[in-house]
């Protein structure tokens, strides 16, 4: 019983602190203007070039732009903590570090979530593709199992801002990374080996993919092994992350630098 208070209000008090200091209007341009403009930016590109089509770049856009709140949130609950001075704290607490953790990252994954659907909706408006009303409940089922992998990323992120400074440069990192990888504006039959082989291991890549295809009329049963690759992927990085954690956890305490990073 513990366990689950520190999951849900343990997670959903910690959301909920970041507006102690920072104004909830600042949502609308961060999770509502930004996204649209990426993805009217780049299906403007590709139309100009005459490469791709408004609903490629709209689904692929659309659901990597989860990666900022699911990348920057993760990172900062170890970055915020510290830079409030109640790392130490946090630390210190003789709650369990599972659901500590993974509390904090409910919120984020339904923070993702209503990002990306959002910029589904208006941007199929904007760019006029028309989403077979067929296919919105299994997008919608990727969508959160995308969220889900994108904040195990954001997890391992977590862990490995115990030894970094600043945290919004590792997670700036990772959206680039994710942006330039995923196949979110180039199909990844078309990068290099190297990247398509490194493309394969990330998450929101086999997310993408299965969306276009949802996107396109496809049944749920021809992307279950893709929607699954992505649940998959979205558990390796959790357990990462944990594992993270916990190994710099140990080492902080051991070197006593645990607010030095």
């Amino acid at each position: 019983m513990n366990s689950l208070r520190i999951f849900f209000v343990g997670g959903w008090t910690s959301y909920r602190a970041l507006f102690g200091w920072l104004s909830p209007w600042i949502l609308v341009p961060t999770f509502i203007i930004e996204p649209i403009f990426q993805v009217l930016f780049f299906a403007s590109i590709g139309r100009n070039a005459g490469v791709g089509s408004a609903s490629f770049f709209l689904i692929g856009n659309a659901v990597q732009y989860a990666s900022i709140p699911c990348v920057f949130a993760m990172g900062n609950t170890i970055g915020g903590e510290r830079d409030a001075h109640t790392l130490a704290l946090l630390l210190a607490a003789p709650a369990r570090r599972i659901p500590l953790f993974l509390g904090r990252a409910l919120p984020v994954i339904v923070n993702g979530f209503a990002v990306t659907v959002l910029t589904l909706v208006v941007g199929s408006l904007v760019l006029g593709v028309h989403l077979p009303v067929s296919c919105w409940l299994p997008l919608l089922a990727t969508v959160a199992v995308s969220s889900f992998a994108c904040t195990g990323l954001g997890l391992a992120t977590a862990g490995v801002a115990l030894r970094v400074r600043e945290t919004a440069v590792l997670s700036n990192i990772a959206f680039g990374v994710l942006l330039i990888f995923c196949g979110v504006n180039v199909p990844l039959s078309a990068l290099p080996g190297p990247m398509a082989a490194v493309a394969g291991w990330l998450p929101l890549t086999h997310g993408i993919a299965a969306a276009r295809e949802l996107a396109a009329g496809a049944s749920w049963s021809s992307v279950r092994g893709l929607v699954a690759a992505e649940a998959g992927i979205g558990l390796a990085y959790v357990v990462l992350g944990l594992a993270l954690l916990a190994y710099f956890e140990s080492e902080s305490r051991r070197r006593a630098t645990l607010e030095l990073a």
